[in-house]
Order: structure tokens, then sequence, then C-alpha cells
């Protein structure tokens, strides 16, 4: 399955630079749809009030964390199958294991360009459905 360009994707990060960042690199890509939360609990309420054919998230935030959003979207059932990408700043693996364990798509570790942006989109959209994932 390609890419669609025209889904709207939202990105979730509290550090505006890096919202503006990854806003900057979709739209390279030629992403057309991009809205923003500032933390997981906005970024919730965004998600039941619109679906978003993709959702690229930022680790260490305050009050909610990219992995508790992650866990709240993997658990409502109107939300789950939402493609979701984690941003962190940190490698550890025991982050990559619990953020595959709670259902991750994809894990991209910063600092990024847009060629790994677009692989690991890529990557989520071209896994069949039914495939586990990697």
């Amino acid at each position: 399955m390609a890419v669609d360009l025209a889904m709207p994707v939202l990105v979730v990060d509290d550090y505006s630079t890096m919202v503006r960042i990854i806003r900057n690199l979709l739209k390279q890509l030629g992403f057309v749809e991009i809205d923003e939360a500032n933390d997981g609990t906005a970024a919730l309420a965004k998600m039941r009030a619109r679906k978003y054919g993709l959702v690229i998230s930022d680790w260490n935030m305050e009050p909610m964390t990219g992995y508790d959003l992650l866990q709240q979207v993997r658990g409502d059932e109107d939300l789950s199958a939402t493609p979701f990408i984690m941003i962190t700043a940190e490698s550890k693996t025991e982050n990559v294991i619990a953020a595959k364990k709670a259902g991750v798509s994809n894990y991209i570790v910063k600092p990024f360009n847009a060629q790994t942006l677009k692989a690991k989109i890529d990557a989520v959209f071209e896994a069949p459905a039914d495939a586990p994932a990697a």
C-alpha cells in the first residue's frame, strides 16, 4: 500500500521547534494535511475528534508521555488501528522493546532527516496488514 500524501498527519511534541522541524520534513515529503498537538492529552482529544492516517509522537512529554499516548490509542478500539511512529532522543533498548510491546508502528531516534522519516513512514505502510511488525 502506497503512502497517501493527502491523509491527515498528527505531530505530537511539547517542543514547538521540533513540531516545526517535523512539519517541514513532512511537507518536503509531500504531505499536505499536518496537524499538531503539544502533549498526549491534546493529541488524544484531537484523535477522538478527527481520523488521522498517521500519528508521529515524541516520547518525552509532560503530563502525558508519547508512550502513555500510544497505550491509550492502542487501548481505544476506535483509534487502535492508527499507524503510530514514536520519536525519541534516547535509543535505549528497553524503550524500543516497551514501545514495540505497546504496539508502536515504528520508531525514530533523533536526530533524523527527511530520508529517515520517509523510510520509516514507508515501512509502516508497506507492511501487509496481517504480517507481524518486525
